[in-house]
């Protein structure tokens, strides 16, 4: 079974490689699970890889009914879960869901000591351009349940403009059908769903947020994939410039889920950076 934590927002799930090596806390997108990571994780050897399954839609625990779901809600119930798990020094790595980055622009950012943004939303991309119906659709009466009846027919799930266009590889039905599940089945899940897809701010307070990670001083690690339709490729040097200790590394022959186009490079540039950084990992075994 896996761990869980309870939060002020309800219980998470979470992944845990243990291990006594640097911790890195690895986020996915919506409405997916720690799956997203199943092929980057075994290859960071030495690594302690925290794989939360955050309330995007693809959690298996509905959340408390007042819970705060909103962008800012989401961040801020996940800097609890490295209060609560005590973890420090934390590389917090993103890729779709962007965010994460609100700990910083909301000053919650004292247990991370690196920050990786893989092909994620960033600055007015909250919602990508693509996805900004389903953000429509979730605001309408059963548009979450009309969504995941859809999202059953194949032909709809590998549409380009919804997950078809987010691996150029393709993702494998049964893990779909594991992100799926929750909200398929679950009423309080499709309400948890549906309060996280409409909540994106303004275009005015994303950027006023976006202005605030000017000052975060730690390194950062920007990941694009040069074949995403869902992220604007300049927002990849935006961020690297963005931040005083940024770095831009794009990657060929990959869409937003770089973790499944591209694994293996992925872990490549993650390690490369973890170690010029100083988080060496604690042993080799490979």
């Amino acid at each position: 079974m896996m761990p869980q934590v309870q939060l002020s927002a309800g219980p998470i799930d979470y992944q845990d490689t243990g291990g006594a090596g640097p911790v890195l806390v690895l986020a996915h997108g919506l409405p997916m699970n720690e799956r997203q990571w199943r092929k980057v994780t075994p290859l960071l050897n030495g690594y302690r890889c925290i794989l939360p399954t955050l309330p995007l839609g693809g959690h298996r625990h509905p959340m408390n009914p007042g819970a705060d779901l909103s962008q800012r809600g989401v961040a801020l119930l996940l800097g609890e879960l490295l209060d609560r798990l005590d973890l420090n020094a934390v590389t917090l790595i993103l890729n779709d869901w962007g965010g994460g980055q609100f700990l910083i622009s909301e000053g919650k950012s004292d247990r991370i000591a690196r920050l990786v943004l893989v092909a994620c939303e960033a600055f007015d991309n909250f919602p990508p351009g693509p996805a900004k119906q389903l953000a429509v659709l979730a605001r309408m009466p059963g548009g979450i349940w009309l969504l995941m009846q859809l999202l059953r027919i194949k032909r709809v799930r590998r549409n380009r403009t919804l997950y078809g266009g987010m691996s150029l590889r393709g993702i494998p039905d049964d893990i779909l059908d594991d992100w799926f599940a929750p909200a398929t089945r679950d009423r309080a899940i499709r309400r948890d769903f549906a309060k996280f897809a409409t909540s994106a701010p303004n275009r005015d307070t994303l950027l006023a947020w976006s202005e605030r990670m000017r000052h975060f001083d730690r390194p950062v690690l920007v990941v694009w994939a040069r074949q995403d339709t869902f992220m604007p490729q300049e927002h990849g040097r935006r961020l690297a410039e963005l931040f005083p200790q940024g770095r831009l590394v794009e990657i060929d022959d990959s869409a937003t889920l770089v973790p499944e186009d591209q694994p293996e490079q992925l872990a490549q540039v993650l390690v490369r950076f973890l170690m010029e950084t100083g988080a060496k990992p604690a042993a080799r075994t490979d």
